[in-house]
């Protein structure tokens, strides 16, 4: 009789049946009403794994309408939704016993549901649920809407946070700032600057939930995007929405100011921080205005500074004698980075990659690469891993001394490294073997190179096409031509005009007007083309028989 009920099609429902009329006889002791994502029986789990089985079979479940009646309470259908791991058919299931059973679901419920759709990527059904869960009289907690917000702007879904807002608001309910600064410091991690400053100006300003964590955030992101006068006028305001500026606000202006070469406004800035009662200017606030200064080269102002921070008693970081020893490395003054580095040892901090590269640096300026190779000795020796820019700094110091297979073994220990290399790396070791000749062994450099998911940039190009026609390997040229158009780089007036003209030289000029044709914009360029060739024959780039 079993197998027939399983085999036979019509004996479902009557299978279901059966099985539910089992659980009522044996959970006469009722469900635990509301007990939100608490622990379910081992009857409860039996009737929930019924429940989802049927669904899936909707045709089964609506025949057995009568005896879930009464029986679906708020927490199986939450475990009934959590167990198809598919927030759409969790959401089909939702509005089945909504409108069927009369379910009125729990707040866990709702919130497991939309936080799987924006997991999932459904976020336009999220406002769907909101709907359903709004009417049985439930709204977002802080901590739900936070995620939710943060989701949709992940997402690109910058609207669709805006109107969860304003429904939210809509029902009278006062969002914490709390909401707000994460929903602000999302888009403005996102570089999405001007979309948190529109939300401010719509919900914010009109609201008041502001505090001074809204101003640092908005005062950063303006700031960020180099418009720091306007972060200034928010500094302003701050006052008038009753929030006072604290060292955070301070630091993040004068910062603001130092990378748009605005030092003296910068320095201005610290001396009000340091005539103030109700803060003090920290090492953040000290180290931006002597990076500012250490930029353009003017190391005595940043220097005098340096002092000033050690006596006013505040102590020095990895950061702020980084930017001292780049600053002197970049004006060739080598002793005095050496100085800072031993003073930097004496205040406890240790050097990392950035001190060591800042020094290689230093010395390759100044035409000491023998001394930049001591100091890569001593980093490697001291455990301190280089970066990406370590190796370029050296590469790049090495060929511009000739010196193009020690480079080369430079690529060879990247190529074993855990660095991921850019393509600014490999050009000046690729554009010193195509200069003497050894095009072969730059072709084998690019192939290592994209080994290290490195793709040729547009000057890798520009370098290989030259050293192929320069080499006089014409065909190879045009493929690694047609190679940079297929990946999408696009040829640029050196690209274009090194190859036509080498073309031309080597007596391919249907070759050279084709790829002029591919490469032109408008028939006009065409034109001017066809008069060009017979002037650019007397090309002065030479091109080996």
């Amino acid at each position: 009789m079993t197998l027939l009920l399983f085999k036979i099609r019509p004996f479902r429902v009557r299978a279901s049946r059966i099985a539910i009329a089992h659980f009522h006889i044996q959970s006469q002791g009722g469900f635990r009403l509301f007990p939100d994502r608490a622990a379910i029986t081992n009857q409860e789990a039996w009737f929930v794994k019924v429940v989802a089985t049927l669904f899936v079979r909707s045709h089964c479940l609506d025949a057995c309408l009568g005896y879930l009646c009464g029986k679906l309470t708020p927490l199986i259908a939450f475990e009934v939704i959590k167990r198809f791991n598919n927030p759409k058919v969790g959401l089909n299931f939702l509005e089945f016993s909504r409108l069927n059973l009369s379910v009125t679901h729990s707040f866990s419920t709702y919130s497991l549901l939309m936080r799987s759709l924006c997991q999932m990527g459904f976020h336009d059904l999220v406002k769907v649920v909101f709907d359903h869960m709004k009417s049985d009289g439930y709204l977002p907690d802080s901590t739900l809407l936070r995620f939710l917000l943060t989701s949709f702007v992940q997402a690109g879904k910058f609207n669709l946070a805006k109107k969860l807002l304003a429904e939210i608001q809509s029902q009278e309910v006062r969002i914490s700032s709390f909401v707000y600064n994460n929903l602000l410091n999302e888009l403005v991690r996102r570089n999405q600057v001007h979309e948190a400053l529109c939300l401010f100006e719509e919900h914010l300003a009109s609201h008041s939930p502001a505090d001074t964590w809204t101003f640092n955030i908005l005062i950063r992101g303006l700031c960020r995007v180099g418009e720091v006068d306007r972060a200034f006028e928010f500094f302003n305001d701050m006052e008038s929405f009753g929030c006072l500026p604290d060292i955070v606000t301070y630091n993040t202006l004068i910062n603001g100011l130092c990378r748009v070469n605005e030092l003296d406004r910068g320095h201005k800035l610290l001396k009000e921080v340091q005539s103030r009662n109700d803060c003090s200017p920290d090492v953040v606030t000290y180290t931006s205005v002597i990076s500012g200064f250490c930029k353009p080269g003017k190391m005595e102002e940043a220097s005098v500074l340096f002092d000033e921070m050690i006596r006013s008693g505040i102590k020095p970081n990895v950061f702020t004698f980084n930017v001292l020893i780049d600053g002197f490395g970049k004006i060739g003054d080598m002793d005095a980075a050496e100085a800072v580095r031993e003073k930097m040892v004496s205040f406890g901090c240790l050097p990392d990659v950035v001190t060591f590269t800042s020094l290689i640096d230093g010395y390759c300026r100044s035409g000491q690469v023998y001394l930049g190779l001591k100091i890569w000795d001593a980093m490697k020796a001291m455990g301190v891993p280089p970066n990406v820019y370590t190796y370029a700094i050296l590469i790049n110091a090495l060929c511009k001394e000739n010196r193009l297979h020690e480079a080369r073994d430079f690529l060879r220990q990247l190529k074993f490294s855990n660095v991921v290399p850019k393509p600014f790396v490999y050009n000046p070791v690729i554009d010193g073997f195509c200069k003497a000749g050894n095009v072969d062994e730059a072709n084998l450099i690019v192939m290592e190179m994209e080994e290290k998911r490195c793709n040729p940039d547009k000057i890798t190009f520009n370098i290989l096409i030259i050293g192929h026609c320069m080499k006089g390997r014409m065909n190879e040229a045009i493929d690694i031509f047609s190679k940079m158009v297929a990946i999408g780089c696009a040829p640029d007036s050196i690209t274009i005009n090194s190859l036509v003209s080498c073309l031309l030289k080597a007596g391919m000029p249907s070759v050279a007007f084709r790829i002029m044709q591919t490469s032109s914009e408008d028939i006009s360029s065409l034109s001017s083309f066809r008069n060009a060739i017979p002037l650019r024959l007397k090309t002065d780039i030479p091109v080996a028989a």
